[in-house]
């Protein structure tokens, strides 16, 4: 657009204008808007066009991403209630993952077009963009150093959610604390210790994640009984005791395997301790080693098995010592009337010394 066409100014306000000088400045100006006009509506149209393409664009994307994240939950719910969900599947982590994933990428998509269509209309309309970029990239640096610990929480999160590290619902040790995952966000993750109390990790001071619930877990049990206890009979015992565990509910889901008696782990002079190894359901192994435990105490209370620590076998009391075998008799010389006082009472002087 040029602006040599506007009129020049005309004589101050104070002087008389004629009515030839009015019509020659509205003659002018019909004209400079009559040569300008094509110009504007072509400015206009071109900026109109812009930000309908971005926004029908936006829409469109926005509107693929939500079907796709609606897709991805459908697919777990067509597993969830089934022995596959129950055991492989968390519905709720998987809601939270693709939700945070789906607006991850439609915060990312909208800055990315409007960012896109903000400077293709400023430049439209003839305005140099290199100083603008110029300063939008120094503003980015200083920002980026200014805020770089919440940049790296933000990036380790999006990170943690691509790869499925963890969700919620699992067990994690992430170095600085540990427990339960409650609530996966792109920069904090909340977590629900083993006492109760809500830890809040930074995403970016997470250096290790130990994940306790994927895959599977292993239930280890040490059985220390006396040394003079015969080994085939504990192993019976032990045989029969996780038999039929492993057949009882709900622990025939818990169990992914047989236990197994990989058998004496140490000897010593007062004990012996038979080892016991399990595969269970992920986040399950404690309670199959409580229950091993328990089953165990029971049954060999029944076989007369002696563990470690337990009840000494009984004794015949002796009778008790008499109070008064220690006690030495009484002397003669405590009574002061006593024929033996009276013989070491000392002697009274002679009347004559006294005098």
């Amino acid at each position: 657009m040029s602006w040599s066409a506007l009129p020049a100014a005309g004589p101050s306000s104070s002087d008389p204008v004629t009515l030839d000088e009015a019509a020659a400045r509205a003659t002018d100006a019909a004209g400079w808007v009559e040569q300008n006009w094509a110009t504007w509506l072509s400015i206009g149209l071109r900026i109109v066009l812009i930000l309908i393409i971005a926004l029908v664009l936006r829409h469109v994307i926005r509107r693929a991403l939500t079907k796709l994240i609606e897709r991805m939950n459908r697919s777990v719910q067509s597993v969830e209630g089934t022995a596959l969900g129950g055991l492989l599947v968390n519905a709720e982590r998987r809601r939270q993952r693709s939700e945070a994933i789906g607006s991850v990428l439609r915060s990312v998509t909208s800055f990315l077009i409007l960012g896109t269509a903000a400077l293709m209309m400023l430049g439209a309309l003839n305005i140099n963009l290199a100083p603008l970029l110029a300063s939008a990239g120094v503003a980015g640096v200083a920002l980026g150093f200014g805020a770089r610990n919440l940049v790296t929480d933000f990036l380790s999160g999006v990170f943690m959610i691509l790869e499925d590290q963890y969700g919620v619902g699992d067990t994690i040790d992430a170095g600085v604390a540990s427990g339960e995952v409650i609530e996966v966000g792109l920069r904090v993750t909340k977590l629900r210790g083993d006492n109760g109390e809500i830890w809040y990790v930074r995403n970016g001071e997470v250096k290790r994640i130990g994940n306790l619930s994927q895959g599977w877990a292993t239930a280890g049990v040490d059985v220390m009984v006396r040394p003079s206890e015969d080994l085939d009979r504990v192993r019976t015992v032990i045989a029969e005791v996780t038999a039929r565990m492993a057949k009882d509910d709900p622990w025939n889901e818990r169990l992914w395997g047989p236990v197994e008696i990989l058998g004496l782990d140490s000897v010593l002079l007062d004990s012996m301790t038979v080892r016991l190894s399990a595969k269970t359901m992920p986040g399950k192994s404690l309670s199959v080693e409580r229950e091993l435990r328990w089953r165990i105490k029971l049954a060999f209370d029944e076989a007369g098995i002696r563990i470690v620590g337990g009840l000494p076998p009984a004794v015949e009391e002796a009778p008790a010592p008499d109070p008064t075998a220690g006690v030495s008799a009484p002397s003669a010389l405590a009574s002061p009337t006593s024929p033996q006082s009276l013989q070491a009472a000392p002697l009274s002087p002679p009347p004559n010394l006294a005098k």
